[in-house]
């Protein structure tokens, strides 16, 4: 999910195709052991979308987000461990009631026509979200009541109720905008900003060849550090298959977007080509309609998960790049909450067959959606279907083109939805937004008393330590009551050219190594 999307596109991104591709040249083109030598006056990316929106409020392609985030600063930015560091924002803390929070900025930043970078600007872009109630950020810091400028470098943000969640939010997802251009438009949301770029980050958009690149140069005297590389492209390819055969001809130094685990498996015994590996924030998921009958019972949902088969999925269709969560909606990529006692659902088709005894059901069949453009879940959805066949369940799979995909989850209009969270990278957050009644993907259209307190008592604790009990509490719930059926954590691939070095990676499908702080110190191997 980029930063700044909808709350719909926390689902996971797809890549194109329905299924991995081969590698093109996999026989031949390995042929010699250097890589293309690389210049510091360009680095090249392949992308396999173009820019849809360059407004960074409103963007929802992965190259909207690429490109946006070299240009628009967040207050934070995330450490390889998922840890948020210091940006645009140098501190940041809550009052003692919880209820106002403050983040003091650097005083170096600046607009590229000159104007500094202030409060103002962040007070500005969180007030505009708020009032006009659109994209991620609106639906992650509802404890606003507005945000106000106390001195340029210090915002204070005034909350209607205690939020631990806030300064995360607000400080990861929001990317900062220049008041003084984006004020000029009637609406913030609507405003196009396609052209005469006005930016603050360690490139700027200078040109556009739509379906062909797009050309970022490098800002001078830009403040967190002035980048190694003097000139990023973006070139759009209409496929995978392509993009790995202009890296290892040396047309592209990077492949932007993930590969597919059969791709990366292909390209591990290439000498030209490096693969940079980072655990998702994420994970691959099933979720059952718990207002749909039989599912309404904890017991077919049980049954249901005890048909799968996760150590295959994660072994065959993911070729080994996933990991275990233990079944749980704490991940090990989050090892601050992570709870340890959680134990993954056993593939145990005889224990299904009992658990749909008990509950009085028999000749269950049921369908399940996915995005059929998906190529992770386009391998392992009919392993489910199979292993399901054990149990004596029939799934019928709905591979379904992904803006109707898109529809059906966020209506509830599945029986079993099959899919993947980009970024959960702040639990009482996440689990609000997913399990929460009326959360907004809260797709099982879960209703459940006593898991809504908990989590709200997470996001009312005011650092990690605090919120820690009641969301591991809340993560066991959601575990025994199946209210989700996490099936793996992905170790992403992000495919490059041995020429470079220095990137610094960050646990995320969209950030990975294209982030402003690995773009900025990137530079030529030897």
């Amino acid at each position: 999910m980029r930063r700044a999307t909808l709350l719909a596109a926390l689902a996971a991104l797809t890549l194109s195709g329905a299924c991995a591709p081969s590698v093109p040249g996999s026989s031949s083109g390995t042929s010699g052991s250097q890589a293309p030598a690389a210049s510091a006056d360009r680095l090249t990316i392949g992308t396999t979308a173009d820019v849809v929106n360059y407004n960074p409020l409103v963007g929802n392609s992965r190259t909207d987000s690429w490109v946006t985030d070299l240009m628009y600063p967040h207050l934070t930015q995330m450490d390889e461990a998922g840890k948020r560091i210091p940006y645009l924002a140098t501190e940041w803390s809550y009052s003692e009631d919880g209820k106002t929070a403050t983040a003091t900025l650097r005083d170096d930043m600046k607009w590229t026509d000159g104007k500094p970078v202030t409060a103002d600007d962040v007070a500005f872009t969180v007030n505009a979200v708020k009032k006009e109630n659109f994209g991620v950020v609106a639906g992650l810091i509802t404890a606003l009541d507005k945000a106000e400028a106390v001195s340029p470098t210090e915002v204070r943000f005034h909350l209607t109720r205690p939020d631990g969640t806030f300064l995360d939010n607000v400080g990861f997802w929001l990317p900062v905008v220049p008041k003084h251009v984006f004020e000029k438009a009637p609406s913030v949301q609507k405003f196009a900003n396609d052209s005469n770029w006005v930016s603050a980050g360690p490139f700027n958009l200078t040109k556009v060849e739509r379906g062909q690149r797009y050309v970022m140069d490098r800002v001078a005297d830009f403040g967190p550090g002035q980048p190694t590389i003097k000139q990023v492209v973006f070139r759009v390819f209409p496929d995978v298959n392509t993009e790995v055969l202009a890296l290892r001809n040396g047309e592209i130094d990077l492949i932007g977007n993930v590969l597919p685990p059969a791709t990366a498996a292909e390209l591990k015994s290439d000498p030209k080509v490096k693969l940079q590996q980072i655990a998702s924030l994420g994970w691959a998921h099933l979720q059952y309609n718990t207002k749909r009958k039989p599912m309404d019972d904890v017991r077919v949902r049980q049954a249901l998960a005890h048909a799968v088969d996760y150590e295959a999925i994660r072994t065959i269709a993911m070729k080994g790049f996933a990991k275990s969560s233990n079944s749980s909606v704490l991940t090990p990529s989050q090892p601050a909450y992570m709870d340890p006692t959680s134990k993954e659902y056993t593939f145990d088709p005889e224990l299904s067959k009992k658990l749909l005894a008990e509950a009085g059901v028999s000749n269950l069949t049921l369908g399940m959606i996915y995005d059929q453009a998906d190529p992770n879940i386009a391998r392992w959805a009919p392993m489910v279907r199979d292993s399901a066949k054990k149990a004596g369940i029939t799934i019928n799979l709905q591979g379904l083109e992904r803006n109707t995909y898109v529809d059906k989850s966020l209506k509830s209009d599945f029986d079993i939805y099959a899919g993947s969270w980009a970024i959960m990278d702040n639990p009482p957050a996440n689990l609000g937004l997913a399990f929460k009644s009326g959360g907004f993907i809260n797709y099982g259209k879960v209703t459940d008393p006593k898991l809504d307190d908990l989590i709200d008592q997470s996001q009312r604790a005011l650092s990690p330590a605090e919120a820690k009990a009641p969301i591991q509490q809340a993560a066991r719930i959601i575990h025994d009551q199946v209210y989700d059926n996490v099936l793996y954590v992905e170790t992403f691939n992000i495919a490059y050219s041995t020429g470079w070095t220095g990137f610094k990676p960050m646990p995320s499908e969209l950030l990975s190594i294209l982030n402003p702080l690995s773009l900025a110190a990137a530079k030529p191997a030897g």
